[in-house]
This record gives C-alpha cells, sequence and structure tokens, in this order.
C-alpha cells in the first residue's frame, strides 16, 4: 500500500505542529499545504519548520487550496482554520467534494448537530454522495471535557451527574484562539464584546454536554446556558502569539450547564489563560461522576492543550479513513491511541 498521503489546510500553530508530527511517523506523507500568510506562501514547509528535507518529498506552501486540491489527490486533509461550523463549511464542502476525508479543528465540528443540525445534515449527506468521512476533534472539545467523561460512565449502573473541570494554559495556541479569548485586551472591551457576542470564550460547551448527553441517553429540557468571565491578569505576561499587560485579560473563565429534568445534570468548569503559573495556578483536568459508583479522576498537570490537539488529530486519521461515509463523532469511531507503528497498519 501507499503512504497515507495527507494535506494541510492553515499552517499555524497547530497546522505546523501537525506538520511536524506527521513527518516522525511512517507509512505517511505530506502532499500539499495551504495558508493565507504571505511570509510562508511559496516556500518550503521544510523552510519554515527548519527541518531538513532528507530525502523526503518537497512541498511547497501554496496560498489557493485550488492549488493542491483535485479529485482523490489526498486520503485525508487537516483542516486548521476555523472554530465555527458555518466558517469551516464551505472548506469542507470543498474537500469532501474532490474525495478527500476531512478532520477538522473546529470546536463547533466535534459535535456540529448541537447548534447546527442543517448544516450537520448537509455535510454529512455532502460526505455519504462522495464516499468520505468527516470528523471535528481536538483535544477539548474531542476528549477532556466530552469522551474521556462518557468512557468513564461505562463502569457505572447508575449515573446522577457529571462534572468536568478543565484547568489549563492556552499559551502554546495561536492567534485565532487568543483572538476567540480576547486575550490582550481591557476589561471593558471584554465585557462589551461578550455583550454584543463578538467574543466567545471557550467555543466546545454546547458541542460536549450534547455529545455527553446523547451518548448517556439523557434529554436536555432547554438550550445550554453559559457564563464568560475574564481572568484577569496582575502580571505581565507574554507567548509567542500573545503579550497581557497587568491589568488587562489573560484569559476566560466558563462555566456551562445542561439542565436534565429540571436538574443542572452536567456542569463544565473551564478556567483557561497564558501562562498561568505565574500567578500561582496549577493546571489539571478532573472529571466527577455522582452514581453507582461515583468515579473522581484527577491528571495535574493538565493534558497539553497544543500538542493534544495535535496528536488528536493525527491520530485519529486511519480511523478516519476506515470509518463509512458521512459525518461522525468521537463517539462514532474507536478510541484515539497513539499509533508507534507504520500508520498503513491500522487501514483497512
Amino acid at each position: 500500500m501507499e503512504k497515507v498521503k495527507v494535506i494541510i489546510w492553515g499552517f499555524g500553530a497547530m497546522g505546523s505542529g501537525m506538520a511536524k508530527m506527521l513527518l516522525k511517523k511512517q507509512g505517511v506523507e505530506i502532499v500539499g499545504v495551504c495558508d493565507k500568510d504571505t511570509s510562508k506562501i511559496n516556500k518550503s514547509i521544510f523552510e519554515i519548520l527548519n527541518i531538513k528535507q532528507t530525502g523526503r518529498k518537497e512541498v511547497i506552501i501554496k496560498k489557493n487550496i485550488e492549488e493542491i486540491v483535485t479529485n482523490n489527490y489526498a486520503d485525508i486533509a487537516l483542516l486548521c482554520t476555523d472554530s465555527y461550523v458555518k466558517e469551516a463549511y464551505e472548506k469542507i464542502k470543498y474537500i469532501i467534494e474532490n474525495k478527500i476525508n476531512v478532520i477538522s479543528t473546529a470546536e463547533e465540528m466535534v459535535y456540529a448537530k448541537a447548534q447546527y443540525p442543517e448544516i450537520a445534515k448537509q455535510i454529512n449527506s455532502i460526505a455519504k454522495e462522495n464516499g468520505v468521512t468527516v470528523l471535528g476533534t481536538g483535544i477539548n472539545p474531542g476528549l477532556m471535557m466530552d469522551l474521556l467523561a462518557i468512557v468513564l460512565t461505562g463502569a457505572c449502573e447508575e449515573v446522577n451527574s457529571i462534572e468536568c473541570k478543565r484547568v489549563n494554559s492556552l499559551s502554546p495556541f495561536g492567534p485565532t484562539v487568543m483572538e476567540e479569548q480576547g486575550v490582550g485586551i481591557r476589561p471593558e472591551e471584554f465585557y462589551t464584546r461578550v455583550n454584543n457576542g463578538s467574543l466567545a470564550g471557550h467555543i466546545g460547551f454546547s458541542e460536549s454536554i450534547k455529545m455527553i448527553t446523547d451518548a448517556i441517553g439523557w434529554k436536555l429540557d432547554k438550550p445550554i446556558s453559559q457564563e464568560c468571565n475574564p481572568i484577569i491578569s496582575s502580571v505581565y505576561r507574554k507567548t509567542p502569539f500573545a503579550e497581557v499587560e497587568e491589568g488587562n485579560v489573560a484569559g476566560v473563565n466558563m462555566i456551562g450547564h445542561g439542565v436534565i429534568n429540571g436538574e443542572k445534570k452536567v456542569n463544565m468548569i473551564h478556567p483557561q489563560q497564558i501562562e498561568p503559573e505565574l500567578e500561582g495556578v496549577n493546571t489539571g483536568d478532573y472529571i466527577n461522576i455522582k452514581g453507582n459508583p461515583n468515579i473522581n479522576m484527577s491528571i495535574k498537570p493538565e493534558i497539553p492543550g497544543g500538542i493534544g490537539t495535535i496528536a488528536m488529530c493525527v491520530n485519529m486519521i486511519p480511523h478516519v479513513i476506515n470509518s463509512k461515509a458521512g459525518l461522525r463523532t468521537m463517539i462514532d469511531l474507536p478510541v484515539p491511541r497513539a499509533i508507534m507503528g507504520d500508520m498503513r497498519d491500522l487501514i483497512d
């Protein structure tokens, strides 16, 4: 079997990280990269990544995806450009109409039908017509505050409530995430943008909660409620993609609830900020399930969001290729696992 052929659309922090990971793996090759950054266009990915080419095929970054994608040109495309279903839709449609599978990092694509059931139906239909599969995944949503909780309920006879808490660092992420979280802005601008809907904070509570409730058979009484509050820095902080002066916003504290039979049965707590250790904040992932039996999981420090998202997308490639055609979710496919051998060995 030929090597698994991969296209990467979006070569920022996540896309370039996936490229570095893929270049270390057996049985897979990158055959195309697209990005709008003028400092990268028409340059070799090896130059941008500062990695020696050492016998690998040259890959030049293109501005337009049309310069790369043709029918069956690749086995799969890693789409690392958007967070929202509506923004990702046309890109996904273009790829799957060229009969190429897609893994998207768009948070809302992890469970697209949670907020956009009609668009999810369209993607599912187009994917089936073209014999390919679409998956949205990442560290969160995609694993830490949804799939992992679902897996743990497998040891329960009864479940009364689920609380997922993730205290994490935003430092590894690129400019898109920093913009979404309001990192670096003044508190008054934060509140203005929250009120006018231009600042979302963490994207994914609706998707995570709906994935959990659908998986275990709970019916939500009403739309998911959530709060978005700023984390104000008392020190100067800086990452490759953000800078925060004292008194400005370093991140957000998100809280969300899913109500079943009048009770808040699925609860999400998610403070996230850049360089949290500068103010003595310890990161971690926690899942508490009340039921029979009670289950309490604690991972300290957090599973890092940057490498976690990169690995989730790369490690799901064989499962997406093997899947029956259509729009799939993390509860439809085999559980993610590291690929330490030849990726082709996992392809049916």
